[in-house]
C-alpha cells in the first residue's frame, strides 16, 4: 500500500495534472474537496463523486444520496466550503423520526500520537469531550457558504463468514 502523500507531493501532483499553476507548489493555498477528489484518483486510483451545495441549507437536498452512500460504500466523506473554511470529515449521517438530518463530523485537524500506544479509549473520550467528533444538525452549516462533499467510491467488503 502506498504511504499517505506529503503536502509537497500533493501540490506537485496537482500542478502536474494541470489543476494548479506552478506557483501553487510550496504555497499555503487551500487544498479542498475537489483537490482531494483528484488526489485520491491520482495516488490510489479511487474514483470519487462530488456533491455541490450552494449553501448550508442546500446540503439537505443531497442527504438521500449521502445516506445511500454510507449504506453502499461506508467510507468517510470529506466536506469543505468557502466561507465556512472549517474542513469536515463526515463519518456518518442520520435522519431522525422527525425528519431532521445530522452529520457525524470529525474535525480532520485532530491529531494525537499516543493512540498507537494502547490509549484508544482515552483518545475516544478526548475526541468527544472536546468536540472533535460530534453529531451536528444540518442547520449548523453556514447559509453563506457553498459546500463540496467528496465521496470516495470504494465498495464495502462483506465480513468473513457473511453471505
Amino acid at each position: 500500500a502506498r504511504a499517505v502523500p506529503t503536502i509537497a507531493e500533493i501540490q506537485a501532483a496537482l500542478v502536474a495534472m494541470g489543476d494548479k499553476e506552478a506557483r501553487f507548489q510550496g504555497s499555503r493555498d487551500w487544498i479542498g474537496s475537489t483537490e482531494v477528489f483528484l488526489c485520491l484518483d491520482h495516488f490510489y486510483q479511487v474514483p470519487c463523486r462530488i456533491l455541490h451545495a450552494t449553501s448550508g441549507r442546500e446540503v439537505a437536498n443531497h442527504m438521500d444520496a449521502v445516506l445511500a452512500y454510507f449504506e453502499q460504500h461506508g467510507s468517510p466523506v470529506m466536506m469543505g466550503g468557502d466561507t465556512d473554511a472549517s474542513s469536515k470529515g463526515i463519518l456518518g449521517a442520520c435522519r431522525t423520526l422527525a425528519g431532521r438530518y445530522y452529520l457525524l463530523v470529525l474535525d480532520p485537524h485532530w491529531y494525537r500520537n499516543d493512540v498507537k500506544q494502547g490509549l484508544l479509549e482515552g483518545a475516544r473520550h478526548h475526541l468527544q469531550e472536546n468536540g472533535w467528533v460530534a453529531w451536528r444538525p444540518l442547520d449548523s452549516l453556514m447559509e453563506s457558504s457553498f459546500y463540496n462533499l467528496c465521496l470516495p467510491l470504494l465498495h464495502c467488503r462483506p465480513a468473513r463468514g457473511s453471505s
